[in-house]
């Protein structure tokens, strides 16, 4: 059983310390009633000093549940003690310094405690006063030690329940600080489940994206065109086996308990674009890129939010345009980059006639995904924004501005961005693309 610090139960040990403070009280008490203030011999206690300490007393037990009750009755019988023939001292006062101390420990504000202790004082200071004859040094001190000592007890019980409160505020601070870390943990792991699905989602729905439109080219084709039949079937071998290590590569970083043997690939940028647009090339997608601006080099993140963006747009483009060409734009400005992906949604430039037909057919038959959220998410999530829609004159686009930092002229980025536009040059122009505008 616990104390509840008001009228539940209490434990053994609490009620042993009751005891001892009341068994103490008493006694003192009782040693303050024989005590005289002529020096003659003690006696034994008279009634009177039996009454006053056993009604002091008998209160000091309720003082946790009732403080302002059992300060009254201590007060009230020390205010009495001279009244009975007693001398008043701070032995039979002691019952009002105790609750006192009780009271200035449990007050709810620090000026209830001073008030309630100073009338204890000032109630044992008059009734400890002489009203005749002169007051004499021992008179006076014992009639300042009277006085004194409820104060020294609400000052003491003051600075105890101070520093309790101050001891709870740190163990619920502590608490609340665990609490914190455990919800922040929790969102850290919530945020990183997001960032890994939606990398797998770009990676995964990149690969098979394109190995099904060559599949379903090889299908097609399997009869009318056996040698177009044989490439499609080897590109879809390497789109399978890049999908494969790309797979393993992500997947391999969340399995990884101590250094890894070999550095981690880094995360793809723009550098890769030419790359990214040879695979949708080889599914049959045309691809055609017009930069506008000074190429800069970026940062790891709008670099990487950069590439998903045309990547993933170029896969809607891939599901579900039906058509065999697309356009990508780059315009670089002082603050920020804007990528535009734009499709006719005709597909006049389809390779094979017939791939577009059944590939547009099986795409409509699909739900809806969740590329068009993960890309605005990505955006977002870097301080940009993502728009897309159907065009007026047809077809579908997809625009998005990322920030840039401001521009430095450094050589190493002036090298970047000019390695940067040679391949994307080399790559446009070595398949024929037309660099027109989105």
């Amino acid at each position: 059983m616990t104390n509840t610090g008001g009228g539940g139960p209490r434990s053994r040990g609490t009620w042993w310390r009751e005891a001892a403070i009341t068994a103490t009280a008493f006694a003192l008490c009782l040693l303050g009633g024989v005590v005289q203030d002529d020096g003659s011999a003690l006696s034994p206690p008279s009634a009177a000093a039996y009454v006053i300490a056993v009604v002091s007393c008998a209160v000091l037990p309720m003082r946790h549940r009732a403080p302002l009750t059992a300060m009254a009755v201590t007060t009230a019988s020390g205010v009495l003690a001279p009244f009975l023939g007693l001398l008043l001292s701070p032995l039979i006062a002691a019952p009002a310094v105790i609750a006192a101390y009780s009271y200035a420990l449990t007050a709810r504000t620090e000026r209830r405690a001073a008030s309630a202790v100073a009338l204890i004082s000032v109630a044992l200071l008059v009734a400890s006063t002489p009203l005749f004859g002169a007051l004499s040094w021992k008179d006076a001190s014992r009639v300042g030690a009277v006085a004194a000592f409820p104060l020294v007890a609400g000052v003491l019980g003051h600075s105890v329940h101070n520093r309790r409160a101050y001891l709870a505020a740190m163990e619920e601070r502590a608490l609340r600080a665990e609490q914190s870390r455990d919800s922040e943990a929790r969102r850290r792991v919530a945020e990183e489940r997001v960032r890994i699905a939606r990398e797998l989602h770009d990676l995964v729905a990149h690969q098979i994206t394109l190995a099904n439109a060559q599949a379903t080219v090889a299908a097609h084709l399997f009869d009318s065109r056996p040698e177009q039949t044989r490439k499609s079937l080897n590109e879809l071998v390497e789109t399978t086996s890049d999908a494969l290590d790309d797979l393993r590569a992500t997947v391999g970083l969340l399995r990884q308990s101590g250094d890894a043997a070999a550095p981690p690939e880094p995360a793809p940028g723009l550098s890769r674009l030419p790359t990214l647009l040879e695979s949708f090339r080889r599914a049959g997608l045309e691809v055609s890129v017009r930069q506008e601006g000074t190429v800069r080099p970026l940062p790891p993140g709008v670099d990487l939010t950069a590439y998903r963006i045309v990547q993933e747009a170029l896969t809607n483009v891939t599901k579900h345009a039906g058509t065999g060409t697309a356009r990508v734009g780059l315009a670089w400005h002082r603050d920020r980059v804007t990528i535009t992906v734009a499709d006719d949604g005709g597909g006049g430039h389809a390779p094979p006639t017939a791939s577009a037909g059944p590939r547009a057919s099986a795409a409509g038959d699909r739900p809806p995904g969740y590329g068009l959220i993960g890309m605005r998410e990505r955006a977002t999530a870097i301080g940009g924004d993502l728009s897309a829609g159907r065009r007026p004159e047809g077809g579908f686009l997809v625009h998005a501005r990322l920030p840039l930092p401001p521009a430095k002229d450094t050589a190493r980025g002036t090298d970047g961005a000019t390695a940067f536009e040679e391949r994307t040059a080399d790559a446009a122009t070595g398949d024929g693309a037309t660099g027109d505008a989105p």
